[in-house]
């Protein structure tokens, strides 16, 4: 059994639903998507506003409470769309741009030794060269720290290279070994090499769309989905969970994941996300009047233990384990889906007890964007 409609337990679902596991689904709420759902705040905001004729109608508007982007590449994301097959409900568009934050102003993000020397204002003209011969590098053991100090670049670029190209949260990756991070710029090099104006890739309709194909698919394999179904208990019989009780009926399962919120009692809070929805009439400032982009605001550059993380999306983007309960964890701040693929992962392979093989993968990367195998 699986509570909540949000991507993270959707994907969930039709995995497990692929791979044979019998599904039961449900949601207290009357909508797909849970914390990442895709909204129509304007439905209920017309009814307050004198001239809502000027901002048309309620229905037209989108928003994604939780943005997440995707690479195109070979994202953990995208391994799953093509191990599901659940892309043939789902419509793709690229994201215009990728920037960093320095300084009080904007940059787009250089991820090619073309750009490298091309980039204007990001780099000065010999932290230029040095940071083209950084891209080149073919790293030995050693780790990040060092690297950087052997192309002595400074804090500005280890900034932008490290939270906006290897998409580090932290520095704690400064002194792990640097052969992650080169794979991780390789994987935003190679995604930006496909598409040209960024390397990330975002739902047509937003991001409500992927809980809705995943629970498409989910019942193509005998997955069964019910919303509007509120929990009342968790069903425990010596310390497992043996159900989950709705409106009087009990249904029985041998696991039930679910997010934090309906096992408050068994989950502890480890952090906090500081969340804003702006709706703007204007294309962000120094961004090329990107219609979608992503900023990032690396924490050295104002001061913060954390990144701040800010994503663009316009019009055109039309610890329970022995109980059985596994409780998948809080969206985090960033703006890809990286980390929640690990998460999905993680409780793959705790509820299984093997990894989740992406060599099972039934389509191949080509068949997902329309190309001819090379």
């Amino acid at each position: 059994v699986l509570y909540e409609f949000d991507v993270f337990e959707c994907i969930l679902s039709g995995i497990m639903s692929v791979n044979g596991k019998k599904v039961l689904h449900m949601d207290r709420n009357p909508y797909y998507g849970g914390e990442s759902s895709s909204i129509t705040p304007l439905e209920e905001v017309n009814t307050f506003l004198i001239n809502s004729k000027s901002m048309g109608r309620g229905r037209d508007w989108n928003v994604d409470l939780i943005p997440k982007f995707s690479w195109p590449m070979v994202s953990q994301l995208v391994k799953m769309l093509l191990y599901t097959e659940v892309t043939r409900y789902l419509d793709f568009k690229v994201v215009e741009g990728s920037f960093v934050y320095k300084g009080g102003k904007i940059y787009k993000v250089p991820s090619t030794e073309t750009e490298a020397l091309a980039s204007s204002n990001l780099m000065g003209m010999f932290e230029k060269r040095r940071f083209r011969k950084f891209l080149v590098f073919r790293p030995k053991l050693t780790t990040m720290r060092d690297v950087y100090k052997k192309f002595d670049l400074g804090q500005d670029v280890i900034d932008f290279t490290g939270h906006a190209l290897a998409l580090y949260r932290t520095d704690d990756y400064l002194d792990q070994h640097c052969l992650e991070t080169i794979n991780r710029i390789k994987l935003y090099s190679e995604s930006l090499a496909r598409y040209g104006k960024s390397p990330y890739l975002y739902p047509l309709y937003g991001l409500g769309e992927l809980p809705q194909g995943f629970a498409r698919l989910s019942a193509i394999y005998g997955g069964t989905y019910m919303l509007n179904k509120p929990v009342e208990e968790i069903v425990m019989e010596k310390g497992h969970v043996i159900g989950v009780k709705s409106e009087g009926e009990v249904a029985r399962c041998k696991q039930l994941i679910c997010d934090p919120s309906y096992v408050q009692d068994r989950v502890r809070k480890v952090g906090q996300v500081i969340r804003v929805i702006c709706i703007l009439s204007h294309p962000i400032k120094n961004t090329n009047d990107a219609n979608s982009c992503q900023i990032i605001i690396p924490q050295n550059q104002v001061n913060r233990r954390s990144d701040i993380y800010v994503c663009m999306i316009s019009y055109l983007l039309e610890p329970i384990d022995q109980k059985s309960i596994f409780s998948s964890r809080s969206y985090d701040a960033t703006t890809h889906f990286e980390t929640t693929c690990n998460d999905i992962k993680d409780i793959y392979k705790r509820m299984t007890g093997s990894d989740f093989d992406f060599e099972n993968m039934k389509r191949k990367q080509n068949d997902v964007f329309g190309e001819d195998e090379q």
